[in-house]
């Protein structure tokens, strides 16, 4: 967290969206969208990491790409699959964020980060069951969830409520506390700090990890962090 990386942000998501999603610019292709090959893209990423690797006495090969959406692998086929060989053959580490909802591609090179989304997110809801394909689900390095335990100060039990579904998952799923990171749910600095202490009081309960927004925190509601 707080690492310096370069961010390749992939246009459209998989329907149903999440209605609270903070990035909706990013549901659809077009728009605000360009369209580029992979190469142009490659040299964009080179260009932004030379300028990274200069001010941090890096090389190249030190700079992490996070690959992210929309829904990344949605793309897999259609341009992503190639720029992931590429950024890899320039030595680039790449981390990829994804819901899972295209399925995590066997042949992926990178650490793969999987933020599930409840089935009742189309509709505000953050406490809805998870469903994820097995293969997707061994294929992923760490999951984040993005729970809303209500406030500073709501009973552990209330807390544990609203985590009832991130439970049942790891358990179906025999996911190690060690993969698993919660992050409050909230776009604005005020709805984060409302709700990190019982979010961080959960994961000493269940011994997760802890993933503030540092964007959010820092920033706000600021666009283009």
């Amino acid at each position: 967290m707080g690492q310096p990386a370069v961010f390749v942000r992939l246009a459209g998501c998989v329907p149903p969206f999440c209605a609270w999603c903070d990035t909706p610019q990013a549901l659809h292709a077009g728009g605000e969208a360009k369209a580029m090959s992979p190469q142009a893209v490659l040299e964009a990423v080179q260009e932004y990491a030379a300028t990274l690797a200069a001010t941090l006495a890096d090389t190249l090969a030190d700079t992490l790409v996070v690959v992210t959406g929309g829904e990344p692998f949605r793309q897999w086929h259609t341009g992503l699959e190639v720029l992931a060989e590429i950024l890899a053959d320039a030595g680039l580490s790449i981390q990829y964020e994804t819901s899972g909802k295209a399925g995590i591609p066997a042949g992926c090179r990178g650490v793969v980060v999987c933020s599930p989304k409840p089935a009742d997110a189309p509709y505000g809801g953050c406490s809805g069951a998870y469903d994820l394909a097995p293969e997707s689900v061994a294929r992923a390095d760490a999951f984040k969830f993005v729970v809303d335990c209500g406030g500073n100060g709501v009973l552990a039990d209330s807390c544990d409520m609203a985590l009832a579904p991130v439970l049942d998952f790891i358990r179906t799923h025999a996911i190690s506390p060690r993969k698993v990171w919660l992050m409050p749910r909230g776009a604005r600095k005020d709805e984060q700090l409302t709700r990190m202490q019982a979010v961080w009081e959960a994961c000493v309960r269940h011994g997760f990890n802890f993933a503030p927004r540092l964007h959010i925190l820092t920033f706000d509601d600021r666009k283009g962090i």
